[in-house]
């Protein structure tokens, strides 16, 4: 319709209805009204002379044209649908159950779609005719509840039971060994399978295979090679004993009875980086390639010209480390007799019953009534009874001609004749006999004479003898001849 400016109106004419045409306009009125309409643009360019009056009139042409076109534009309304009736509660459970999402959290619905026409039922399914199962004993578990538990009949488990308790018990073989079995053919899926073989590691040294022959079953015993050679353990303690040992291999419970029996002789403390530890630990190697790792057989420690050796020996029932020269731990140091607070001390005082000065045989420790009395270090009751007016009285004997005295309890826990150790309960704190309230008299006797208890430390150490210290001697030889296993 309209035409850029730079376009013109070449070849273009403007006609006016008759009706239009001024009658009296000259052709030279015409040809200037042409002209004018000319110069005038319909088409401004609004990316240009932003703000001029051209610029605003063409804005308000723009806007008028889109106002006819958008009043122009067709009108939309929803089309009415058919809405479909609603579920009922079952038909909505079955839509549910055979949708996607009860799939994705496990199908809890429990429902699933019908057979149709087109699916054929079989009679029966083929079996394998043996499988493979791998067992495990668990903590605390029963030999016989495993084999159940992987589908093997309860006669069959229990006669495999009895017939490995009479080759090894079955308290012997430990949590976590590996169960490999295998079950045959069954005649009908209403049975278990029926156990063809069974093979494990019962002991460390020894394994088991049974087979079955009929209705009973043969154990076979495979030993197995072992190595008992103790691992030696040695290097510089470093900036800490315990980093240092760990790093050489040595286990963790072997590193607390090694602190345990250096402790005894010398200040964990007093350890210098340059100072070596030494120490062998029980090792088994089995030929099948395993390693078991046990406790700690010696300790050692070299601080520059001074060596302290210590090797674990079994005495009287009782293993404790002895040094090299066969002197053992010491034990029985004086444990405090009764909790509570010390009232009256050894020596002469003025009695505050009988009224008058007397020599007091013993220290007074004031306790709430029913406190229990502990033996202050193990020993023989030499009486237990009622004795004049200390009351209710214990007397016990120790080794080295020395005894403890516990008097006034309020009830005796031992009989005369009774062996005690360190700590055991002997009785129960009282005021029996000539006393002002509840409270323990406690006596100390060396050779049957009183001693004041503060200044008395009974100190006991096991030594070896004889043909004992000899053995012990050796063994002590050969566990620090063993090779060192990293070299150091």
């Amino acid at each position: 319709m309209y035409l850029p400016e730079g376009e013109g109106f070449g070849g273009g004419a403007i006609a006016l209805p008759a009706a239009a045409r001024p009658r009296r306009l000259g052709r030279a009125y015409l040809r200037h009204g042409i002209a004018r309409a000319a110069e005038l643009d319909l088409v401004v360019d609004l990316g240009q002379r932003i703000g001029s009056r051209d610029w605003w009139r063409g804005l308000a042409t723009c806007t008028a044209l889109c106002a006819v076109a958008v009043s122009f534009a067709p009108r939309f309304h929803a089309l009415p649908g058919g809405v479909a009736a609603p579920l009922a509660p079952a038909q909505a459970d079955q839509m549910r159950a055979q949708a996607i999402t009860p799939q994705a959290f496990g199908a809890d619905t429990g429902r699933r779609m019908a057979a149709t026409p087109l699916v054929e039922r079989l009679a029966d399914t083929p079996e394998r005719p043996q499988i493979q199962v791998t067992a495990t004993l668990g903590s605390g578990d029963g030999f016989a509840r495993v084999l159940q538990r992987n589908g093997v009949s309860e006669d069959q488990a229990r006669a495999v039971a009895a017939a490995v308790a009479r080759v090894v018990p079955l308290s012997d073989i430990k949590s976590g060994t590996k169960l490999d079995m295998t079950l045959g053919r069954r005649p009908n899926k209403r049975v278990a399978r029926p156990l063809d073989s069974l093979a494990f590691r019962a002991k460390f040294e020894l394994a088991l295979e049974i087979e079955r022959d009929g209705d009973a079953f043969r154990v076979k015993r495979v030993p197995i090679a072992v190595d008992d050679t103790p691992l030696r353990l040695v290097g510089r303690v470093g900036s800490s004993l315990l980093a240092a040992a760990r790093a050489a291999g040595a286990p963790a419970s072997a590193i607390q009875s090694y602190l345990r029996a250096i402790g005894q002789h010398l200040s964990v403390g007093s350890l210098r980086s340059t100072d070596r530890f030494d120490m062998v630990v029980a090792h088994r190697r089995a030929a099948t390639g395993e390693t078991e790792t046990g406790g700690l057989l010696y300790a050692g420690v070299e601080q520059g010209k001074r060596t302290l050796r210590l090797l674990k020996w079994t005495q009287g029932g009782r293993e404790q480390f002895f040094d090299a020269a066969g002197v053992g731990e010491t034990r029985g140091t004086m444990k405090m007799p009764v909790s509570g607070h010390m009232t009256s001390k050894f020596g002469m005082r003025f009695h505050p019953v009988l009224g008058y000065g007397r020599m007091h045989k013993g220290i007074d420790y004031g306790a709430p009534m029913g406190s229990p009395i502990v033996a202050a270090t193990a020993g023989t009751v030499n009486f237990a009874g009622w004795h004049g007016g200390h009351g209710n009285y214990v007397q016990i004997r120790h080794a080295g001609g020395l005894g403890t005295g516990y008097a006034h309890m309020s009830r005796i826990k031992v009989k005369s004749g009774q062996t005690v150790s360190a700590g055991q309960v002997i009785g129960y704190v009282g005021s029996t006999g000539i006393s002002t309230g509840p409270h323990l008299h406690f006596e100390v006797f060396k050779n049957n004479v009183a001693v004041n208890p503060a200044s008395v430390k009974f100190v006991e150490a096991a030594k070896l003898v004889g043909a004992e210290l000899s053995r012990f001697k050796a063994t002590l030889a050969r566990l620090t001849s063993v090779r060192i296993a990293n070299g150091s």
